[in-house]
């Protein structure tokens, strides 16, 4: 397996925001270079289409199709919208799914075998969601491994949302289960769903362990983006955004802007949430806000279209 990439080994992207505009007046924004606030708000009238399939991998505690009711009701889509837009646009898009909150190296394995059985040797472009940046490194450094190369993938990686050097928030979480996180991790492996990814996410794990054992290859391109989020007092990411930013400052609610920055920094996008990155925004809600006067600044479509854009006028 060749690789070649553009974020984590290739691209890593971090997103996130609420509704209203402190974050983009955050101070401590300014040594990360440009910060992003609406040029990702509507889809452009035309976007080049890349060469190569793109791959959409989710990320820790994803999927590809939740079936809540069976075969009675539609599923839930990890990638609501975003896989019919690019498929709209004439690009051909495969998606994958690996244990939610499988180690590290299963999920790595996983994804390869996935990516190598659905692309029929054609090289690709692989996006992936929220803290995947561990595992797509643990990835290229499998396929390194691969004894004949020649019916390798030839592929690319746009990493979204990742902690690159963990995250104080898991940090948080061990400390305060203490003695309970064998229960956890045995009560999760009961359901199997795995539990190896939880420890993996820790500041410690990352910075000590992870990124020493697997180093940046010199023949990938890396790229990130980061996000920031002045969450408001109703928001699910305001008591983890309180602690991360304790720590490790400016944050979107589970990943700070500084763990997020890898290899050449695109920007921080400002005032964009976890579950917009996935197009999940609360629909309900922008209505409302709208109605009083605040403007949308983020389409995960047009997120997603641009990256494709992008990858186009790259080449790939």
């Amino acid at each position: 397996m060749r690789v070649r990439c553009l974020s984590w080994n290739v691209t890593a992207f971090r997103i996130n925001k609420p509704f209203n505009r402190l974050a983009s007046s955050d101070s401590r924004l300014k040594k990360f270079g440009r910060s992003i606030e609406d040029e990702f708000a509507s889809i452009r009238d035309h976007y080049e289409t890349p060469k190569h399939p793109i791959v959409l991998a989710h990320g820790l505690a994803g999927f590809n199709e939740l079936k809540l009711g069976g075969k009675f009701l539609p599923g839930v889509l990890y990638w609501r919208g975003i896989t019919a837009a690019l498929s709209a646009k004439g690009i051909e898009v495969i998606t994958t799914s690996v244990p939610p909150l499988a180690s590290i190296e299963e999920r790595a394995a996983i994804l390869r075998d996935q990516v190598a059985a659905k692309a029929h040797g054609k090289s690709v472009n692989i996006i992936a969601s929220v803290s995947c940046i561990a595992w797509y490194n643990h990835l290229y450094s499998l396929s390194n491994k691969i004894a004949n190369r020649s019916r390798g993938l030839d592929s690319r990686y746009m990493i979204i949302a990742t902690p690159h050097r963990g995250s104080s928030f898991a940090d948080f979480c061990f400390d305060h289960l203490g003695g309970n996180v064998p229960k956890v991790y045995k009560a999760l492996d009961s359901l199997g769903v795995g539990s190896g990814a939880f420890h993996q996410l820790t500041v410690n794990y990352m910075t000590n362990t992870f990124n020493r054992q697997v180093p940046d290859s010199e023949a990938v391109r890396y790229f990130s983006y980061g996000a920031t989020l002045d969450p408001p007092l109703w928001s699910a990411f305001r008591q983890s955004h309180r602690i991360i930013d304790e720590k490790e400052g400016a944050n979107d609610g589970l990943v700070s802007v500084q763990s997020s920055q890898w290899g050449t920094y695109k920007g921080t996008l400002v005032d964009v949430s976890h579950l917009d990155l996935i197009n999940w925004t609360n629909r309900l809600r922008w209505f409302f806000l709208q109605l009083g006067g605040y403007k949308r600044n983020f389409n995960a479509i047009a997120f997603y279209l641009d990256i494709a854009d992008m990858l186009a006028k790259e080449g790939l």
